[in-house]
């Protein structure tokens, strides 16, 4: 099991109100030791969630469609394949594309920061000092943090960053970030096909294939809901509830329209 960051503990400390883990979070040896390691902050919980909410909503309202149309468990395997490589692709590109988009940004705005400090260091001289004035320094003591930042550059675009633009440098891999989501995509969204592969083998399951679907990716919405509060910090059943919701509004409105539409078939 990998070992908790500074943050990490701080974070756990707070959501159990803990004071005294709070207290060691916040110790010096522990602040300068994680500075030291310059830890990459975020992870791939949200990828993996969200893609796993998309996966499974769109391919259990295609599979509700095709139901609701009387079609066979054929149709509904094809389409639901063709959903999940498809529209799971789609979205991995999307996630890879927009989180590279934002680090080009970023980058391209600290290039520009830094630009401005060698050509032009009086002006940001001065934008450093109206950022700490409006925090509150005043007199000497303003000028005493103005001189401090600006005398280490890396310090001086790295506040300007944050406290002008409000840009934070992402550390995670947008390569990554496309691929667990396509991988969250395939596996969860998955789950309502399960009956309709294992239909060809039991007479049984054949009888029940759709209510079976529906039961286990009810289940898949409540418990990837509910994995939400990883990144969200919100209830979990409240949060499993929500995307249950959401599941179950998709699904009704695609079995109505293949229901509505099924003489066309």
């Amino acid at each position: 099991m990998a070992k908790k960051t500074r943050v990490q503990k701080a974070r756990a400390a707070y959501e159990s109100k803990d004071i005294e883990a709070t207290k060691k979070a916040h110790t010096a040896e522990a602040i300068k030791g994680a500075a030291e390691r310059h830890e990459a902050t975020g992870s791939y919980i949200g990828d993996f969630v969200y893609g796993a909410i998309d996966g499974s909503v769109t391919t259990f309202a295609v599979v509700s469609g095709v139901a609701g149309a009387a079609l066979s468990a054929n149709i509904v395997i094809i389409l639901g394949l063709a959903n999940i490589f498809a529209d799971g692709f789609s979205m991995a590109i999307g996630n890879y594309l927009s989180s590279k988009s934002n680090i080009e940004f970023i980058q391209r705005e600290r290039k520009r920061e830094e630009w401005e400090i060698e050509h032009y260091p009086e002006g940001e001289v001065e934008e450093i000092r109206q950022i700490y004035r409006q925090k509150g320094f005043k007199g000497n003591d303003l000028e005493r943090a103005v001189s401090i930042i600006t005398s280490n550059k890396d310090v001086w675009v790295d506040t300007m960053m944050k406290s002008e633009l409000r840009l934070i440098e992402d550390q995670i891999s947008p390569l990554k970030k496309g691929a667990v989501t396509f991988i969250s995509f395939l596996l969860v969204g998955s789950i309502p096909l399960m009956p309709y592969f294992l239909s060809f083998f039991s007479e049984a399951i054949k009888q029940i294939v759709y209510p079976l679907s529906f039961i286990m990716t009810f289940i898949a919405f409540f418990f990837i809901g509910s994995a939400k509060v990883f990144v969200t910090k919100k209830n979990w059943f409240i949060s499993g509830l929500e995307t249950l919701l959401v599941g179950g509004a998709a699904a009704v409105i695609s079995y109505g329209i293949g229901f509505f539409l099924r003489g066309l078939a």
